[in-house]
């Protein structure tokens, strides 16, 4: 199972992000850095022994924008692989973000409107490149506006997996900086029913939750506030072999 650090830009700065709630997210405070540069905070992460970087461009979800150079100078400047949500939800952009160095193209339904794009991203890049993040607050799906496909979770799953897809992340924005913990009981339904690379994001509190969360079977989970705190230790994932 990876642990796998989390970026939040928006205004071009890393931002600590709670609940989803965009306006009122703030300047990132953290324990392991006094920067809120994106290289400067990856480099951070990297120099701890992380090899994975997980990117939510809040600026390109919200404006479209393709300004992707961040990623290329985080690709180029350091050795760490990017999974990276820039609200891409059209082949060209799609070009755009991978050729900056990025592995791992992160499709939103936050921002999907055609479900067909998810099945023709997987034809062109593969399956190892495209991961869809299933966007939920609490038991509802987000999805774009006008969106042509199912919006009830496990229904949207498993069109997903007929598109091709074979890695989703779970990511449930409700939860995302409230230490309130992950819905395990969904996750083991995920698990069980979609056969499917699960990752899962929002609501980690510590090390009780990565262990749980190791037991039940997910490939990864993304963290970030309980890294800044301190809730969750560079050193505790170093001896649990987690990192």
């Amino acid at each position: 199972m990876k642990v796998i650090p989390v970026i939040d830009i928006l205004n071009g700065k890393v931002v600590h992000a709670v609940r989803g709630k965009r306006s009122e997210y703030q300047p990132l405070q953290s324990s392991l850095t006094d920067s809120v540069e994106p290289l400067r905070v990856a480099k951070t992460f990297e120099a701890f022994g992380f090899s994975w970087l997980y990117v939510a461009d809040l600026d390109a979800i919200i404006d479209c924008s393709a300004d992707f150079q961040v990623f290329k100078r985080i690709a180029d400047e350091t050795g760490l692989r990017l999974m990276v949500d820039a609200g891409v939800t059209a082949m060209e952009r799609a070009q755009s973000l991978l050729g900056t160095g990025v592995s791992k193209l992160v499709v939103g339904t936050e921002t999907l409107q055609n479900e067909g794009f998810v099945g023709e991203a997987v034809r062109v890049f593969g399956s190892e490149r495209v991961v869809v993040s299933l966007d939920l607050k609490g038991d509802r799906v987000l999805v774009g506006h006008g969106f042509d496909g199912c919006t009830e979770a496990m229904g949207l799953l498993g069109e997903f997996k007929n598109l091709g897809v074979s890695q989703v992340i779970v990511l449930d924005l409700e939860r995302v900086g409230s230490g309130e913990g992950v819905n395990v009981d969904f996750l083991k339904k995920v698990l069980r029913d979609s056969a499917m690379d699960v990752f899962v994001g929002g609501g980690v509190r510590n090390m009780i939750d990565l262990v749980e969360l190791q037991r039940v079977g997910v490939s990864g989970v993304l963290v970030a506030s309980a890294l800044h705190s301190g809730k969750i230790s560079v050193e505790e994932l170093r001896r649990t072999g987690m990192l």
